[in-house]
């Protein structure tokens, strides 16, 4: 029968459109149960590579035949010989190409929604991951938010929409995943702006972003104004875009919270989170559309693709968001975390530029889920 290539782009279109899919898993039984490719129509079978070198007979009878069936591996070559055994089975079989290490850092551009004077504002779902960064768009300019190291991506969306990258954010020091921001700033020439209170041992210049400041993309202001919201770390800042959306970072998700340990801090920084959420939060619109830097559910994914929510659902929907009681709100976000992100602290180093790693050692540095949040 025949074998086909499977795109990461592909595959998330699936992800989207809540299609079925049959993945077939060769990794070992450890890294598929860490993380694995999430859909809400996705089915799984997981049968590392070495068990079925002497054939895959014994497992035909567990592959469906009514489904497009994925065979994914590490990296590609696994999933390659495996696919094509079981076309010899007579099967029709596609691989992931580039394997979970492609589907970790492939972004999708998704629009979120027009700005009010003529502009929009996109979302890059970085599906494998749980990433969510943003561009803002209005009169020929642009803006970046939480841009992941996958630069390419942002400059040729830039350059297919006509714009030119000015500015690049980070709404905090991120310690999951590595930053773009540095980067794209040095090659589009875009002032790069962090949280100085998260900036006070990185090597490198930076704009300081402060609670107040307003930015102009364009000809027009979009109003991005930064309010000081601490609490995932000592510096995490929010952004008003438009008076439409509130860009929360890591502070506040769909579905849960930020965590306030990826410093080391979580007893001392457990009270800001509870004010950031509790009180500044409060103050902004209730129609405020959140925009956060992560999604940890594939549930989170809006029918469109986006990850977004009004503030007042939240407010009545997001458990984080309505403990009464500060001692179990202490509790849940300092008891109840999850496994911290593989080498944070190298990211957290490699984010302040104390520390260059190769791309390889970036990829190995990043891979897994996304553990941001407290459920």
């Amino acid at each position: 029968m025949t074998v086909n290539v499977m795109t990461a782009k592909e595959v998330t279109k699936k992800i989207f459109n809540k299609e079925e899919l049959f993945i077939l898993d060769v990794r070992n039984e450890s890294d598929f149960q860490d993380w694995k490719i999430e859909g809400e129509n996705f089915d799984y079978l997981n049968i590392p590579y070495f068990e079925l070198l002497d054939g895959v007979e014994g497992i035909l009878d567990q592959i469906p035949t009514d489904k497009e069936v994925l065979v994914v591996c590490a990296k590609e070559g696994s999933s390659v010989m495996v696919a094509d055994m079981l076309s010899e089975a007579g099967l029709t079989i596609s691989y992931l190409e580039g394997g979970m290490k492609v589907w970790s850092e492939y972004l999708e551009p998704v629009k979120v929604g027009d700005l009010n004077d003529g502009g929009e504002i996109y979302q890059f779902v970085r599906i494998g991951k749980g990433c969510l960064s943003y561009m803002v768009v209005s009169n020929g300019e642009a803006a970046l938010i939480d841009a992941t190291r996958m630069i390419e991506t942002y400059i040729h969306f830039a350059e297919k929409l006509g714009v030119k990258i000015k500015h690049v954010f980070d709404t905090h020091l991120h310690a999951d995943h590595i930053s773009g921001g540095r980067v794209i700033s040095e090659k589009t020439g875009a002032q790069y702006w962090l949280p100085p209170k998260d900036a006070t041992e990185v090597t490198f210049d930076y704009q300081p972003l402060e609670d107040g400041n307003d930015v102009i993309i364009g000809k027009t202001t979009i109003n991005i104004h930064a309010l000081y919201s601490p609490g995932h770390t000592i510096g995490s800042t929010s952004f008003v875009v438009d008076e439409k959306y509130l860009l929360s970072g890591d502070i506040l998700f769909i579905d849960s919270i930020g965590r306030p340990d990826l410093a080391g801090k979580a007893e001392d920084w457990v009270g800001d989170l509870r004010e950031t959420l509790y009180k500044r939060y409060r103050e902004l619109s209730e129609e405020l559309l959140v925009l956060p830097a992560h999604f940890m559910i594939i549930d989170e994914l809006n029918d469109n693709g986006t990850v977004a929510q009004k503030l007042g659902t939240l407010f009545a929907k997001n458990h984080g968001l309505n403990i009464d009681d500060e001692a179990e709100f202490k509790k849940l976000v300092t008891e109840n975390l999850p496994p911290q992100p593989n080498a944070y602290q190298e990211i957290r180093e490699t984010n302040m530029g104390k520390i260059n790693p190769d791309l390889d050692q970036q990829r190995e540095m990043e891979i897994g889920p996304n553990r941001c949040a407290v459920r």
